[in-house]
């Protein structure tokens, strides 16, 4: 394991970090990461569209399903005055495409911390 970790600078168990958490510091980046996040099973080619996928917090930030598992962002509040008009703000954050650079940076920042 010291030479794998050496090797690709990590740290702990070869299955540790699978899932990472990373502070967003800079704001303007919020929505740019959640619809990142939220793009993850299109990518990877588990659904077509981001609303079909039952796991994603799509399902309650663009299409406006309940779940008191989830508390509204004060940035995601200020897409709309109303919720259908955030409901509508925020799925056509999604007709964008996220930029190779963006997604890059995106990854490099949660595998580093």
């Amino acid at each position: 394991m010291p030479y794998f970790n050496y090797t690709y600078r990590r740290t702990g168990t070869l299955w540790e970090g699978r899932l990472h958490a990373c502070l967003i510091h800079a704001e303007a980046y919020f929505l740019d990461r959640q619809r990142c996040i939220e793009l993850n099973p299109v990518r990877a080619n588990k659904v077509e569209d981001p609303a079909d996928c039952r796991w994603s917090s799509y399902q309650i930030n663009g299409l406006g399903a309940y779940s008191k598992l989830i508390t509204p962002h004060p940035l995601y509040l200020l897409l709309g005055r109303s919720k259908s008009e955030r409901l509508i703000n925020y799925r056509q954050l999604f007709e964008l495409q996220v930029e190779a650079e963006l997604l890059k940076d995106i990854r490099y920042a949660l595998i580093t911390g």
